[in-house]
């Protein structure tokens, strides 16, 4: 008879669980029995475990074996179990000392040779027993850098089960040379299959890391190579300062998608915490690059129209995953051709777009994953896109048009800060004969600076972007200037504002002013807050010089 325990962690959406891996060994029949709500993956761990155990040289235990997962009651699934399972029956079997593995979370597949294999997941699971009060973890050797993330908490990465047992042995530790899986120069890492999923990204890009590329040619997408669309250059900076979100409306080929391509650039590197997020986020999702343990830059997702309402908010058989809206925490959701997206889907994005996350109920649990990001949606004026052009010969009839800008709910637009009209391209313009804009770098150290400044005022709050404000703090704690709300009070008389729309004004009206160096909102600012967000010219074009 013998008994042991580890630790290992159940993760559903981006939240962990400890889980108790307990062994049994009792006299009888040789078998293994498998309990706790295990799926499919994990209920084949048991062929995976026993060829690990028995290709690391230790000897199987011919005698009945359980293993439990506890708390019964939580579903757990996934190979990242096959490590504290092989842990627990080689504690119970005396191989290795029981008392040494009782307090330990071990987390990675195993191969039948004993290799030890990556999982998706490592942040967040380390990050759950972190929190339950666990301070030392096991983990895949290629996921080492990720785990050690966590503070105040000791990583132990290894290659194969053999060197586990050495270690917990205190015998000396194989360099395991005969693992070696270095691939073939051009073909992939096969240690690095369990790590990312195939077109699971939905168009998600992380972007380089740096901030320059060889001699004069920046390695990211510059937005001076946009070709005039000043006003639109503007909205896309105060997005940018405030976390503003933002619909560009236009005729094919205006720079929409260039535009919106360039936002994450000029958005501020992710703050420890953000990056931890994201990071957490991804792993779980299985997009995170080999190598890149840490999200530094704001992640970019753009998921084509045919996206279905469980592909961007969340979903999927058994627990929900991740879907476009958690992908893009904390950067940019870009939805090209807004109006060809399904009513359902688009809806769905109007509660996190309130909130910053998404709750998903589905039948084997319910899963809350974050959501605070910026939604950039851009649009033709009809289905031909010539709508807005004068001579164009646009032959949409009246109620095609407005059956295709319905398609776009009145109460999503009403989350939308800043509605922008993208003109036609001029010659002028296309050839520079007017200059080059400014460019990324330049426009992200005006928007870094405005956010610095918001974020001093903004301090001992849990906000840290306008956007985030609540309009009860606007209008009360930090008001505008005398006046200043008088052409936005006569607006919402008239109908043109909601209650919503009004707070969602003030906090544009706070971006505005920061971007200038006010202290607090002028009348100006509020008519440029107002001319971005209804569209209506109210001769405030010329209070930002962005991109002039």
């Amino acid at each position: 008879m013998g008994f042991a325990r580890a630790c290992s962690v159940a993760l559903v959406g981006v939240d962990g669980v400890v889980v108790e891996v307990q062994a049994d060994l009792e006299p009888g029949v040789a078998a293994f029995t498998l309990v706790g709500l295990p799926d499919k993956t994990l209920v084949e761990s048991r062929d995976r475990v026993r060829a690990a155990v028995v290709n690391s040289g230790a000897a199987w235990p011919q005698k009945k074996l359980t293993v439990g997962l506890s708390p019964a009651s939580v579903p757990k699934g996934g190979a990242g179990f096959d490590l504290a399972v092989a842990a627990a029956v080689l504690g119970a079997a005396e191989v290795v000392d029981p008392g040494a593995i009782a307090d330990l979370v071990l987390i990675g597949e195993l191969g039948l040779d004993g290799r030890v294999r990556p999982v998706r997941g490592i942040l967040p699971a380390v990050l759950a027993a972190s929190e339950a009060g666990y301070r030392q973890v096991v983990v895949p050797q290629q996921c080492a850098a990720e785990a050690a993330l966590v503070p105040e908490v000791s990583v132990l990465g290894v290659r194969s089960l053999r060197q586990l047992i050495a270690v917990l042995t205190d015998a000396p530790v194989p360099e395991e040379g005969d693992l070696d899986s270095t691939p073939a120069p051009g073909r992939p890492d096969p240690m690095l299959a369990g790590l990312l999923v195939p077109g699971a990204g939905l168009g998600a890009g992380l972007g380089g890391q740096g901030r320059s590329g060889a001699g004069d040619v920046p390695d990211f997408p510059d937005l001076a190579d946009v070709a005039g669309q000043h006003a639109a250059r503007r909205a896309l900076e105060v997005a940018a300062t405030g976390g503003h979100h933002l619909f560009l409306s236009g005729p094919p080929g205006a720079g929409k998608t260039m535009l919106a391509e360039r936002l994450p650039w000029i958005l501020p590197p992710l703050t420890r915490q953000e990056s931890v997020e994201v990071t957490a986020v991804h792993s779980v999702a299985g997009i995170l690059p080999p190598g890149e343990p840490l999200v530094a830059r704001a992640p970019y997702c753009a998921p084509h129209h045919s996206a279905t309402m469980q592909s961007l908010v969340g979903g999927g058989n058994g627990v929900p995953r991740p879907g476009a809206v958690s992908l893009a925490h904390r950067g940019v959701l870009f939805l090209d051709e807004a109006a060809e997206f399904h009513g359902r889907a688009l809806d769905a994005l109007r509660q996190p777009l309130e909130s910053g996350h998404v709750v998903i109920a589905r039948a084997a649990g319910v899963v809350r994953l974050p959501a605070r990001f910026l939604m950039v949606l851009a649009a033709n004026p009809c289905p031909c896109g010539r709508h807005t052009l004068q001579g164009a010969g646009c032959e949409c009839p009246p109620s095609v048009i407005r059956r295709y800008q319905g398609r776009l709910s009145g109460p999503l637009l009403d989350r939308v800060d800043l509605r922008v009209e993208v003109e036609p391209v001029t010659r002028s313009d296309l050839l520079g004969q007017g200059g080059r804009g400014e460019s990324t770098e330049k426009v992200a150290d005006r928007v870094r600076e405005a956010r610095d400044r918001a974020a001093a005022r903004l301090v001992d709050t849990p906000w840290r972007l306008n956007s985030e404000v609540p309009g009860q703090e606007l209008r009360t704690r930090w008001q505008a200037g005398p006046g200043a709300l008088a052409q936005a009070e006569r607006d919402m008389e008239r109908g043109l504002l909601t209650a919503r729309g009004l707070d969602r004004v003030l906090r544009v009206a706070w971006t505005v002013a920061d971007l200038r160096g006010r202290d607090r909102p002028e009348a100006l600012d509020v008519a440029v807050a107002l001319e971005l967000r209804t569209g209506i010219a109210r001769g405030a074009a010329a209070v930002m010089g962005a991109g002039s």
